[in-house]
Formats: structure tokens, sequence, C-alpha cells
């Protein structure tokens, strides 16, 4: 692993350069079972070494604990990283184990102000709305984050799981950066429609779990045995009995390449949605999540092997073959509303 960076490329029509692979942190406090936070501490140090620029966590990470967290590195290195955080999942103070979304724009001005408060930030450099509450116009909720951007709390917007209709809709009253949604081997839904509404209008996609939640390099194969009982994976269809062995199954082909190219399963996971970039023609920057500084060298190892045509073809039938839904719930997922 040299110490070479990563390259850039621009966030949304008129955005910073960032580099091509960003670092999803909701891990670092949040969902995947017990932290070590100096360990964190040093993935968040080593990412930026490596030219990973891009940072993204929500208020919703552990209640805010997740902003806090990242805060004192964000304000060691502010001119060096770009922050993405998000509003919308609302946490009611009786049951913090629920998730309420709410995009009305009295919501949205509590939101951002808790969230500059905890990043200990004059100005957030993208802020997505992550979730969609269909009850509430996308007009009305991106008009009021436009209004953020006008009066200098936040740079550039983004939404989260949003339809190719919303998109578009959205980006009618403000420019839409980038848009957030799942994609990897196992998870193409925004393929047909979001991807193409992107492409034209000029918005960066940023892909999340693109490895699967883990499941692509074959670090657990079962989550209800292999998973500690707060990992939120253990809640996800996919992951869970019969589901669990049918999608394991689909990794042999995904082992082949990353026999051919001598990787490892993630990192061909990881390349593929990197390659995505050139196969539709737009901006792609996917935010893996890790705590492990050795795990970040891997993953920015991926940004440099290109998958030739006929592994891109080997690996194609994958997504049509997996069993279960991304959520035991898609109402709030894109294509639970396409």
């Amino acid at each position: 692993m040299t110490d070479g960076k990563i390259p850039t490329v621009k966030l949304g029509g008129d955005g910073p350069e960032v580099g091509i692979q960003g670092l999803g942190c909701m891990g670092m406090s949040f969902a995947y079972g017990p932290v070590d936070a100096d360990a964190s501490r040093a993935t968040l140090e080593r990412a930026l070494e490596l030219g990973v620029t891009l940072y993204d966590t929500a208020d919703a990470y552990g209640a805010g604990e997740n902003e806090r967290f990242l805060s004192p590195f964000f304000k060691a290195h502010r001119d060096e990283v770009v922050i993405a955080t998000k509003f919308a999942l609302s946490i009611p103070p009786d049951d913090p184990t629920r998730r309420v979304v709410r995009n009305d724009p009295p919501y949205i001005r509590q939101a951002v102000e808790a969230s500059l408060k905890r990043l200990d930030v004059d100005v957030i450099d993208l802020y997505y709305m992550h979730r969609r509450d269909v009850n509430v116009p996308i007009e009305e909720t991106v008009g009021t984050m436009a209004e953020l951007v006008r009066e200098g709390k936040v740079k550039q917007l983004g939404l989260s799981e949003v339809t190719a209709g919303e998109l578009r809709a959205a980006h009618a009253v403000h420019p839409i950066a980038a848009v957030q949604s799942e994609w990897s081997l196992f998870s193409r839904d925004i393929e047909p429609r979001v991807v193409p509404a992107a492409r034209e209008l000029g918005v960066t996609l940023v892909p999340y779990s693109p490895l699967g939640r883990g499941f692509l390099t074959g670090s657990f194969v079962n989550a209800e045995t292999d998973l500690t009982a707060d990992d939120f994976r253990r809640q996800q269809p996919r992951f869970t009995g019969d589901n669990a062995a049918a999608n394991a199954a689909l990794l042999e082909p995904v082992r082949a390449v990353a026999e051919a190219h001598g990787a490892s399963l993630g990192q061909i996971a990881l390349a593929w949605v990197q390659q995505q970039a050139s196969v539709h023609g737009l901006p792609v920057v996917p935010i893996p999540g890790t705590r492990r500084p050795t795990r970040v060298e891997e993953n920015v190892g991926a940004t440099r092997i290109v998958l030739t045509e006929e592994e891109l073809a080997l690996l194609d039938p994958i997504a049509d073959q997996v069993a279960g839904d991304r959520y035991a719930d898609m109402r709030f997922a894109s294509a639970g509303r396409e």
C-alpha cells in the first residue's frame, strides 16, 4: 500500500473537489456493535492522509453522538475536509429506539442549529434530507433547505433515498449536489431511474453501504449467529435465516474476480461501485464505513482496480438473485416509492 492520494472529482455542479471515495462514519458510534474510539480516531486520520475528504454523518447516528465524536477531527482539519450530515429522523424523547421522519420547515431549522452546535462549525458543507416524508411537499422541504444556503449555514444540498421524480422536483427549487442511496453488487434498484436523472441534472451519486453492510466482504454469513445482539443488521431480511445462506452463495463470482486481481472480496465490491462512474457517465463517490485504519487502506486500494468487461458481466447477475429486501420496511427507501 502506497501513500499516494486518491483522485478527486467535483461534488455537484459547482461544489468542491473531493476524493473519489469518502468515509461513512456511522459505525464509529452507532449501529454496528461495540466501538473503539481510539481506533476510530486513527481511522479518520489515516483516511485523510490517503486523500479521503468527504466524511459522512447524521444527527440520528447515536442521537447526535456521532456528530459530537467527529467534531474534534473536523475542527483540526476544517480546511481539508468536506462535512456531510443529515436531518429527518427525529427521535421521540419517550422512545429513543424509534425514528420519526420529519421534513417540515420548523423541524429542519431546529435540526440544522443542533447539528451546527454538535459539530462546532459555522457552516455545514453538504446537508442532506435523510429520508422522505411524503406528507410534506418536497418543494417545501427543499425551499427551506435553500434558505439555509442563503443564510450561510449550509453550502450544498443533498437528498437521500429519493425517487427520480422527487429529485427533479427538488432540483427545480434549488440545485442538488448529491444523492445518497444504497448502491452495491447486491442493491441496484436506483439504476433504471434515479441514476439517469442524476446524470441529466449533474448530480453526484454517493452510494452508501457499497459493501452490503459488510456482507460482501465475507466478514459475516448470518447476522443472527455471527453478530452481537446490538447490531442492527440482525433486523435486516437479507442477513438472516434462509436469505443469508442463499446470499452467501452469491459471493462465489466475487471470490473468483478477487483471486484474479490478488484482491479482497471487499475491494472487488468497491471497485465495481467506483467503476459505475464510467459505466453510467456521472460522478460516483461511495462512502464505505469502517473503524480500522487498515480497512481504510484496503478500501482505498480498490480505487486502483479496473474490472474487465468480462468481469463486469460475471458480476452483473448477482443483484437480481439476492434474497430479501434491503429493509424490513421499504416505504422509506426510494425503490418502495418508484
